[in-house]
């Protein structure tokens, strides 16, 4: 073992490892040229994001997806949708959206109260615009009723139990 010499200090990391000295001259340093590698980069970029995407899809066939999600929004538009949802207990809401624009809401929903011997209300939704809300199960009778206002069955599609 060599002899510890007196001028160097016990503290000194070249003490205890003098390859530590050889080290750090062995490393490169950054050049002055690559600091675009230090700028963070961004993930993905916002376009690819807003695309929606189907994992069993073809690799090109991105197009496709975008056409078929523009038509069923339009095939949806086109149709009355009449919902029931649970609320609590044996209590149910039956929802009526994409009634055309032609008819009233207001008198709709009136003529639905009065009928129907049920509460109501008018909601305004972000995704399906103007929803009619009436308390319990008035499904068949809301189609009966937009049958006789002269509305085709066929637009007419009911959803629920």
């Amino acid at each position: 073992m060599p002899p510890v010499s007196s001028s160097a200090t016990p503290c000194s990391p070249a003490h205890k490892h003098p390859s530590l000295n050889t080290l750090s001259q062995a490393l490169p340093l950054p050049l002055q040229s690559n600091t675009q590698l230090l700028q963070p980069q961004p993930f993905m970029s916002s376009t690819l994001l807003n695309k929606p995407y189907d994992a069993f899809a073809d690799e090109g066939a991105d197009e496709e997806v975008v056409v078929e999600t523009k038509s069923k929004k339009q095939q949806q538009s086109n149709h009355i949708h009449i919902r029931i949802q649970q609320r609590n207990g044996r209590k149910t809401i039956t929802t009526l959206q994409g009634v055309p624009t032609e008819y009233d809401l207001k008198k709709l929903l009136k003529a639905f109260k009065k009928e129907f011997a049920c509460n109501g209300a008018i909601i305004e939704d972000e995704d399906l615009g103007k929803v009619i809300q009436l308390q319990g199960d008035q499904r068949t009778k809301i189609q009966e009723m937009l049958i006789e206002e002269g509305i085709e069955k066929e637009t007419i599609k009911m959803h629920g139990f």
